[in-house]
C-alpha cells in the first residue's frame, strides 16, 4: 500500500499543504487576544511551504476487540518558512502518523465487504521540532509557529491525505477481487473462485472463497463443498498472504493437471543395458520367461488413476500408482509379466513448498 499511495502522488499532496493558510483559518475560539496573537505571529512569515515528504512503511496491527485492522501510515516532513526576522530559511521537522481502520461491512448487501473508515491523524502522534537552533529571538519565534501548527496540520493531512488513502484501499481491494475472480487454467479445464465473505483474523484479512472446475466450454463440472482437512501453504518469497486449500480442491486440481497416461517404449533400443538387465534378472526367476524375450520387447507404462492427496495433521502425502506391463515381442498382446509401482512423496510443514520433499517409491509385483 505504500508504493500505492506513492503511485496516487500523495508525496506531491503533502508538499502541497497549505500550511500558512491552514494556521489563519485556525479558530481562535472566539477570543480576540488569541486572534490578535495568531496575527501578530503570521505577519512576519514572508513565505512557508513543506520542502521534503515521504511516507514510511505502513504497520498493520488488529484493533483491541480484534474486530478490526489498524492501519497506521507514518509521514516524515520538513517545512521552511522565511521571515524578517533571518536572512536564512527556517527548517522545521514534522513527524505523524495517520491511521485508518479496516473493518467488516455487512450493512444492507447480501455479501459482506471489507471498508476503510475512520481516517485521521493518531491521537498524539505528531512532532514538530527545530532542524537548526539560530538565535534567540529566531527560536522563540519558531515555538509560536510550531505551536501554531499543532492544532492545523493533523486538520489538513486528514483534509487532503484521507481521501487518497480511501482511494488508494478501494483500488486495491477492486484489483484483488478481480485477482481473485480470473480463471487458473488447469490443462484444458481451468479453476474459478468467488467471494463467499472476508473476516478480520489476527493481523490479517481471510477471504472465503468458493471453487469450482470448469472445462474448455465454461460448463461447470464440479463445486466442491467445505471438506474437513485442508493445507495451509507457507507465503512464497516474503508475499504478505498465505493460501489455504481444501483437500477435495487439491484433488481435483492434480486430476486435471495429470490425467491418466499411456506409454509405450522398445525397451532393448531406447534403453539397451536396462533389458540386458532385466532378462538377466528374470532369468534367474524363470529361464523360460527370460527366453521369450526378443528384441522387439515392448514395455509399456500406465498410470492408470490420478494421484491420491492426504493430509493430516499439517503433513501431505501425494501417492500413485504407476503400472508397467513388459511384452516378450511387440506382436504378442498379452503382457509376459506386470509390475505395480506405488510412488508417493511425503511432506511435512518445514519443507512443502519450500524444500525437498521425501520421496518413497514402493514396488509391487502384480
Amino acid at each position: 500500500m505504500t508504493q500505492e499511495l506513492k503511485d496516487h502522488d500523495a508525496v506531491d499532496i503533502l508538499r502541497q499543504l497549505p500550511l500558512l493558510s491552514a494556521m489563519q483559518s485556525e479558530p481562535a475560539g472566539g477570543i480576540p487576544f488569541f486572534g490578535g496573537l495568531v496575527n501578530s505571529v503570521l505577519k512576519y512569515i514572508i513565505w512557508m511551504k513543506v520542502t521534503s515528504a515521504s511516507i514510511l512503511q505502513l504497520h498493520v496491527q488488529p484493533s483491541a476487540d480484534s474486530q478490526e485492522l489498524v492501519v497506521t501510515v507514518p509521514l516524515d516532513m520538513v517545512a521552511g518558512f522565511n521571515t524578517p526576522l533571518v536572512k536564512s530559511m527556517v527548517e522545521l521537522h514534522m513527524e505523524s502518523e495517520v491511521q485508518a481502520t479496516v473493518r467488516v461491512d455487512a450493512g444492507d448487501r447480501a455479501q459482506p465487504r471489507l471498508v476503510l473508515s475512520d481516517c485521521a491523524n493518531s491521537h498524539g502522534s505528531l512532532r514538530i521540532s527545530l532542524l537548526q537552533k539560530l538565535s534567540f529571538l529566531v527560536n522563540s519565534f519558531a515555538d509560536k509557529v510550531m505551536n501554531l501548527l499543532m492544532p492545523a496540520l493533523p486538520k489538513l493531512v486528514k483534509s487532503q491525505l484521507c481521501p487518497v488513502i480511501e482511494e488508494v484501499f478501494k483500488d486495491i481491494h477492486a484489483d484483488l477481487l478481480r485477482l481473485l475472480k480470473a480463471p487458473v487454467p488447469l490443462a484444458s479445464d481451468h479453476l474459478e473462485f468467488d467471494l463467499l465473505s472476508p473476516a478480520i483474523k489476527d493481523n490479517g484479512v481471510q477471504l472465503n472463497l468458493r471453487a469450482k472446475l470448469l472445462d474448455s466450454q465454461g460448463k461447470v463440472t464440479k463445486q466442491f463443498n467445505e471438506s474437513s482437512l485442508s493445507l495451509t501453504m507457507p507465503a512464497v518469497d516474503n508475499t504478505p498472504f498465505s493460501l489455504t486449500v481444501r483437500q477435495d480442491v487439491v484433488n481435483a486440481v492434480i486430476a486435471a493437471m495429470l490425467p491418466p497416461e499411456e506409454l509405450m517404449v522398445l525397451f532393448d533400443y531406447v534403453l539397451p543395458e536396462l533389458a540386458r538387465r532385466l532378462k538377466s534378472d528374470l532369468k534367474v526367476i524363470s529361464e523360460k520367461a527370460a527366453g521369450q524375450l526378443e528384441h522387439t520387447q515392448i514395455v509399456k507404462i500406465l498410470t492408470q488413476d490420478t494421484p491420491d492427496l492426504f493430509l493430516d495433521q499439517g503433513r501431505a502425502k501425494v501417492a500413485q500408482l504407476i503400472v508397467l506391463e513388459v511384452f516378450a515381442t511387440n506382436e504378442v498382446r498379452r503382457p509376459l509379466f506386470t509390475l505395480g509401482i506405488v510412488s508417493s512423496d511425503a511432506c511435512g510443514s518445514g519443507s512443502l513448498w519450500g524444500g525437498l520433499p521425501v520421496t518413497a517409491p514402493s514396488p509391487l509385483l502384480l
